[in-house]
């Protein structure tokens, strides 16, 4: 299974885990996986219409989704899956 990297914001809703396991063969189903795994991690992830958020990224293997097939984006069971909230200052 592709291994999750948590952001700090979020591991509240993992029990503190930094690195979590979720199945998948896309970035969708391990969204979904996640959400079963630790309910409530999918609306902080994803807005109303299933996209992911604005302000969060997700890398797989370094590579942001946003440019390569978003949420279709396949992944392979050695990938490192990374969620990264946006972070803004000035």
């Amino acid at each position: 299974m592709p291994s999750v990297r948590i952001p700090t914001p979020l591991r509240k809703l993992t029990n503190e885990l930094e690195v979590v396991q979720a199945a998948g063969a896309n970035i969708g189903e391990v969204i979904n996986s996640l959400d079963q795994a630790f309910p409530g991690l999918k609306e902080r992830i994803v807005d109303d219409a299933g996209n992911v958020r604005r302000f969060v990224n997700i890398f797989v293997n370094d590579e942001d989704i946003r440019f390569l097939e978003e949420k279709a984006t396949p992944v392979k069971e050695a990938d490192e899956i990374s969620i990264v909230p946006a972070i803004a200052g000035g």
